[in-house]
């Protein structure tokens, strides 16, 4: 199996396959038309205190 990391503002492509997203917030000014995300899988991204370390 082959997974591919994109960012979710890249326009999607015929060749992407399942598209899931991983991420708590949903991004900002894209639409779920646009984004095309087949799975939100927002419950195993990283906390909000932990992407707040910098």
């Amino acid at each position: 199996m082959k997974l591919k990391i994109k960012r979710v503002y890249e326009k999607p492509d015929k060749e992407d396959g399942t598209r899931i997203l991983v991420d708590r917030l949903w991004p900002r000014g894209l639409t779920k038309e646009k984004a095309a995300i087949d799975l939100w899988l927002k419950e195993i991204a990283p906390s909000t205190a932990l992407r707040k370390v910098v």
